[in-house]
């Protein structure tokens, strides 16, 4: 039996393997959350709301059919944080770490699938970049959890619950998953800046992209050296598009609730609502007031947002920052009657750009279709929809709070949507083919009009 499945292991690509072991991770977390001791007594637990919670934790997108802390017990509760982190940081990247641990050889194949798992485009150093990566995503989450577990004895009456909150937060945001214990998001800190920045720099940490955040340590390490350090032309435009996301989505919010929710209120806390909600938008999901205060024009800024989501090789979905630059960049190129791509003393590969084009495309197409569906399966108004959609593909878990009451054809398309966001559009389009080929040969070329 075993040789039976090896061989077929053995044709299947890269890319149909990584997909195989999130269907198995999303299988396990299922029978995981399932389990007696991770379910309160009292609560009644469908096959389909165990489903919905495990796709939504491996995605780690955020999405709720059911309220967590009223769910599960403190054993469910960790349970879940277990399911967070093999979504974050990776199937493949938590499997290599144990393969290490037990001293287990990483051949070719496993190098493969790391390479496809992480996004990545060479085979050299992957072991050790993933090392690296585990090492920054625990200091990370561990450092959250013991700040914000102090600061939280002045919301909780003892340490052990205080500390329960704080490490649930704290991996939540660096997962950028999206899901919370206190039964309302947020909104218990509306007030309180201090667990609003500690939890934006977490999901900024967990969403601006592992490369970034290995590059960056590199950096420090080596700032006072002769040698001179140089950061690659993907942690420059994933930066540049990442941060100018958070910021100009903030200064948009502002302008648009200006005479809105934000009305009446104190420049400060106007500031702090807008800015957590736009860097919420990257891919947490996490929420200091109702969406549904917020004009429709904003609803729909976020929902695009939500739509190009976080940078690739991190913790968010979506088209990816790259992409919808690469995107800008080819268009501002084009007009000024160029064919390629000149950025930061560097020019983009023509393949990136043919990628970039198949993945917006592609996502616009899945988005609509979802849309026209549920617009005909759900009862619900077209902007709520809208935002719905998004909010599954770019696995962020921003919601109308309809989620819930969803048919379950809606709560379908939402877990296909939450997965394809997490394992990539590029893998989604290459599931049915084993391998990138290359043509044999060419027919004559020919012109046709456009435009």
């Amino acid at each position: 039996m075993w040789t039976f499945f090896k061989a077929v292991i053995q044709k299947l690509s890269p890319v149909q393997i990584i997909i195989g072991y999130y269907f198995i991770a999303v299988t396990v977390s299922t029978l995981l959350l399932s389990l007696p001791i991770a379910i309160k007594p009292e609560v009644r637990w469908t096959f389909l709301d165990a489903l919905f919670t495990a796709v939504s934790a491996v995605s780690v997108t955020g999405l709720s059919v059911i309220n967590i802390v009223d769910t599960f017990s403190i054993p469910g509760i960790f349970i879940l944080m277990f399911v967070l982190q093999f979504g974050g940081i990776g199937v493949m990247t938590l499997g290599t770490f144990l393969w290490v641990i037990l001293g287990k050889k990483i051949g070719l194949k496993e190098r493969q699938l790391i390479m496809t798992d992480q996004n990545q485009t060479q085979l050299s150093g992957l072991v050790k970049l993933l090392i690296q990566l585990i090492k920054i995503i625990v200091i990370i989450e561990m450092i959250g959890a013991i700040v914000l577990g102090i600061y939280f004895l002045r919301y909780y009456p003892d340490l052990n619950q205080a500390m329960l909150h704080g490490l649930f937060l704290s991996v939540s945001a660096t997962t950028n998953a999206g899901f919370d214990i206190t039964g309302q998001s947020m909104i218990p800190y509306k007030g309180d800046y201090f667990i609003q920045t500690v939890t934006i720099l977490l999901l900024i940490l967990g969403a601006i992209g592992f490369p970034v955040l290995i590059e960056t340590k590199e950096f420090l390490s080596n700032r006072a050296r002769v040698y001179k350090f140089r950061f690659s032309l993907f942690s420059k435009i994933t930066s540049v598009t990442f941060f100018g996301f958070v910021f100009g989505g903030t200064v948009l919010i502002l302008l648009l609730e200006f005479n809105g929710f934000l009305a009446g209120k104190a420049w400060h806390e106007a500031f702090f609502y807008s800015l957590f909600m736009s860097s919420n938008t990257r891919s947490a999901g996490l929420s200091t007031m109702d969406i549904n205060s917020f004009s429709e024009p904003t609803q729909l800024l976020m929902s695009f947002m939500m739509f190009i989501g976080a940078s690739p090789s991190s913790t968010g979905g979506g088209i990816r920052t790259t992409t919808f630059a690469i995107m800008i960049l080819f268009l501002w190129n084009f007009a000024r009657g160029s064919r390629s791509i000149k950025v930061f003393d560097r020019e983009i590969c023509e393949e990136d750009i043919y990628k970039a084009t198949a993945v917006m495309l592609m996502g616009i197409v899945l988005c609509f279709v979802s849309i026209i569906v549920m617009t005909i399966t759900e009862d619900f108004s077209l902007t709520q929809i809208i935002f719905e959609v998004c909010s599954a593909f770019g696995t962020v878990g921003l919601s109308f709070g309809i989620t819930p009451d969803l048919s379950t054809t809606g709560k379908i398309i939402d877990m296909i949507l939450m997965f394809i966001g997490r394992v990539g559009i590029v893998s989604f389009l290459f599931i049915m083919g084993r391998r990138e080929k290359s043509d044999n040969y060419h027919y004559p070329k020919e012109r046709i009009i456009i435009g």
